[in-house]
């Protein structure tokens, strides 16, 4: 896949930014590349969500990139982030009651977006994301023809302990500090971003430096820490995951995108889920890539893009 040199710090001129309505009312806001004005057909259509505390902002160069290889692409926020609302007590602490909300929104939104995009239908998400929508796989709600996943928060990074001793520790810090209070401290500033960050993120400072320009620029996308209440419910959301036979019955092709220097999702838990799924894949990475495989430098970058396209190109050549 080549890609074009795009300005990462603006809204392409073939996207379109609006909202979209969840049945209960709540606005989630969406971008879309549209259909190119040509005779050859898309290849079919991508459908991505960004990580916890994430914009779509920050993804603009890789969606711009399928869909300038064929893909029509559309992403959209979780509800609670970015441009799509708070569910904590303050501007910038990210919280959900569970993960089941935003399970709820996926469904819906799939089902409005899968009716109006052309197939195949690849869904797509990078860490909390990823999670997500492979947990809406592994219910039933969404059944895309073909996922890829970029460090999916499959586990917490850390860990030393069983997830069950894990969940039960956040469970007790949950009732006694509080469903929305921060489970860490970023600065003393809300949503100001601690030093050191970047060396959690990317090895490529630029890239790294278009984030912050975004949340300059549109402050309302600002987020920090998340809440004790989103740390245990995300447990629970593991547990469905994993849960027996649960991957084993996911039919689709998935592709994991991971790197085993990941100091903020749990390695194994990609490799567990990886292997137990019956069309499984895994493009692994080291100590070149950190957590945001999609924002690495350029020789990171263009291994991880091109692997999806090839995935992708291999999954369907045969539809």
């Amino acid at each position: 896949m080549t890609a074009k040199v795009i300005d990462r710090r603006s809204i392409p001129s073939q996207a379109v930014e609006s909202v979209w309505t969840a049945p209960d009312g709540h606005a989630i806001r969406r971008i879309d590349w549209a259909a190119k004005d040509q005779s050859t057909p898309p290849k079919g259509s991508i459908l991505f969500f960004p990580g916890r505390g994430d914009a779509y902002e920050k993804y603009l160069e890789s969606l711009q990139q399928w869909y300038d290889s064929g893909w029509q692409v559309t992403a959209a926020d979780w509800r609670g982030q970015a441009g799509s609302g708070r569910l904590g007590d303050d501007a910038v602490t990210g919280h959900i009651e569970d993960f089941s909300i935003w399970i709820d929104d996926l469904a819906a939104f799939w089902s409005d977006w899968k009716a109006s995009n052309p197939g195949p239908h690849v869904l797509a998400g990078h860490s909390m994301g990823g999670h997500l929508v492979l947990r809406g796989v592994v219910e039933q709600r969404v059944r895309p023809d073909a996922m890829f996943l970029s460090a999916p928060m499959l586990g917490y990074f850390g860990n030393v302990l069983p997830r069950s001793v894990m969940h039960a520790g956040a469970k007790l810090i949950r009732k006694f500090r509080g469903d929305t209070t921060q489970a860490w401290v970023w600065s003393e500033k809300p949503g100001e971003v601690p030093i050191g960050r970047i060396n959690l993120l990317t090895h490529d400072k630029d890239r790294y430096e278009d984030e912050l320009w975004w949340r300059d620029n549109r402050p309302e996308i600002v987020m920090g820490p998340g809440s004790w209440g989103w740390v245990e419910r995300g447990y629970a959301s593991m547990d469905v995951i994993f849960a027996p036979n649960r991957l084993e019955a996911v039919d689709i092709p998935v592709l994991m995108v991971a790197t085993t220097n990941d100091k903020l999702v749990d390695y194994r838990a990609i490799e567990e889920a990886t292997d137990r799924l019956p069309k499984g894949e895994l493009l692994c990475f080291g100590k070149e890539a950190h957590h945001e495989i999609l924002r690495e430098t350029d020789a990171v970058r263009d291994r991880a893009m091109n692997g999806i396209a090839e995935f992708l190109d291999r999954v369907f050549s045969t539809r």
